[in-house]
């Protein structure tokens, strides 16, 4: 029979109370004991906080990428689309977008820069995958993107060698070429980039600039593009419908961000000859938009991860309760042992919630493990963003103590009010 004493003497001496560490050492004991029983009775507790750390470090990555994308818009800034859809999805309005919304057109571009006067600036963008080379190697799958000179300011953009393309160079469709840290280390690494040759689909252009790295998003990198003047992009690939164009502008400040939203969306309503009862033919969004679409999809996700989680921990409490239970009829003649020493109730009592406890953290470390791996796993093997945040830890490691603690109270209660005598008695 386990007890908290030391043996002497041919005897066995038990204390009239356990200190936190005799109980703790008791768990493990017990769980040492029956590998097969003590995995069973921690299976709730270890799918509970393997689910939640694992949900929220994915929503704590997706955070992080979202951060990402907002640096890159600033909370002044803003794009204007032919269609997007940011929250709930409707294949109805889609549809009805896909046909009734026109493309962005450089006219309109044109129209909003010379009138509008709450833009701190507007750009104009179009992109599409493209080979290019140098000196004999290619490099495939680059994101080419036509750009006026005001872009690379509006996004955010660090140049690290050179220069940006001026306005000049986009007005006269000169073939320039501002690069990426990607294309830069691929053909340039221990060379000075700034004048070297570059073939884009068989058309050269000069390298003017690199930009400093982003780093990948989504398993993608940010840095695996050549960006143009829009001119010479146009001059190659040509302008049709089926060449998609996007706006980027910034607010004069941060403060007069929605009244310079609604100046665009009034100036590009003019031109397009819309009515006051027709609906917008274009998307506008701005950070704002896709932080509150953030916010809602991550309310939805934390309130399903929990609901989950709280079934887990209440199946893995029960099966805690029930295991204390057996532990307490196990150890009946010890519990009678150590009150007729002089142990109290309340001994008695902390002793086994301590017991219950310890083994919901070990099921909760165990969890943390587990969470651990998957979350490396699915970082490195998809492109789903992944990071554990310690909160989350602590969350699930406080979690599993508090249900150890809740669901012990009932046998560590009928362990305290065994008689002394009664249960001296028991076999």
């Amino acid at each position: 029979m386990a007890g908290t004493g030391y043996e002497g003497l041919g005897k066995r001496y038990y204390r009239p109370t356990a200190s936190f560490w005799e109980s703790a050492r008791i768990a493990f004991d017990s769980l040492s004991k029956s590998k097969l029983r003590s995995f069973l009775t921690l299976l709730g507790i270890i799918l509970a906080t393997t689910t939640l750390i694992v949900v929220l470090s994915f929503v704590n990555g997706m955070n992080l990428y979202i951060a990402n994308k907002l640096s890159d818009m600033g909370s002044d800034g803003f794009k204007v689309v032919r269609i997007a859809f940011i929250g709930n999805w409707d294949p109805k309005k889609f549809l009805e977008m896909d046909r009734h919304n026109p493309q962005i057109r450089p006219e309109e571009y044109e129209f909003i820069r010379d009138r509008a006067h709450l833009l701190g600036a507007i750009g104009m963008e179009s992109s599409r995958d493209v080979t290019i080379s140098f000196k004999g190697e290619t490099m495939q799958q680059v994101e080419l993107d036509g750009i006026t000179a005001d872009i690379p300011a509006i996004n955010n953009t660090t140049v690290a060698v050179g220069r940006t393309p001026s306005d000049t160079e986009v007005r006269r469709h000169m073939p320039v070429a501002f690069v990426g840290e990607d294309v830069n280390q691929k053909f340039f690494a221990g060379i000075d980039p700034i004048g070297k040759k570059l073939l884009v689909d068989g058309v050269q252009y000069e390298v003017i600039g690199v930009a400093k790295a982003k780093g990948s998003v989504f398993g993608q990198s940010q840095d695996k593009f050549v960006a143009v003047p829009i001119y010479s992009y146009f001059k190659t690939y040509g302008l049709n419908v089926q060449t998609h164009l996007a706006l980027f502008a910034k607010a004069a400040d941060s403060s007069h961000l929605e009244e310079a939203k609604d100046e665009v969306r009034m100036l590009l309503r003019s031109y397009r000859h819309l009515t006051p009862k027709d609906d917008d033919t274009f998307s506008i969004f701005g950070s704002d938009t896709l932080t509150n679409a953030w916010q809602n999809l991550t309310g939805a996700i934390t309130g399903m991860a929990f609901a989950v989680v709280s079934v887990f921990l209440v199946v893995g409490g029960i099966v805690i309760m029930n295991i204390m239970l057996a532990v307490v009829t196990e150890r009946t003649r010890e519990i009678g042992i150590r009150k007729s020493l002089g142990a109290r109730r309340q001994d008695i009592q902390n002793q086994f919630l301590v017991e219950s406890a310890v083994l919901a953290v070990i099921g909760g470390l165990i969890g943390v493990a587990v969470a651990f791996i998957v979350t490396v796993v699915v970082s490195n093997a998809t492109p789903l963003p992944m990071d554990m945040p310690l909160a989350a830890v602590a969350l699930g490691v406080g979690l599993s103590a508090g249900v150890g603690l809740f669901f012990g109270i009932y046998p560590a209660r009928q362990a305290a009010k065994l008689d002394p005598i009664v249960a001296l008695q028991a076999d």
